[in-house]
C-alpha cells in the first residue's frame, strides 16, 4: 500500500543549512522507526509569505 507523509520546517534567515539537516534527520528517523522498505518519492516545496520563503514542506511517498 502506498502511503504519504509530510514534514514541515520553518526557515529562518541564514540558518537554512542547519534547518535542512534537521529536516533530513527527522525524515530519516521516520523511515527507520516505521520500517519503511521502499521510498517511491521525496519532494520539497517552499512556503511563501509576502514574497519571502518562510518554510519548507517535504513529502515522502513510501510503501
Amino acid at each position: 500500500m502506498v502511503k504519504v507523509k509530510t514534514f514541515g520546517e520553518p526557515l529562518e534567515v541564514f540558518r537554512a543549512h542547519k534547518e535542512l539537516d534537521e529536516l533530513d534527520a527527522r525524515v530519516n528517523a521516520f523511515i527507520r522507526e516505521n520500517d519503511v522498505n521502499r521510498v517511491i518519492s521525496v519532494s520539497d516545496s517552499t512556503t511563501v509569505e509576502d514574497g519571502s520563503t518562510i518554510g519548507l514542506i517535504r513529502v515522502l511517498v513510501y510503501e
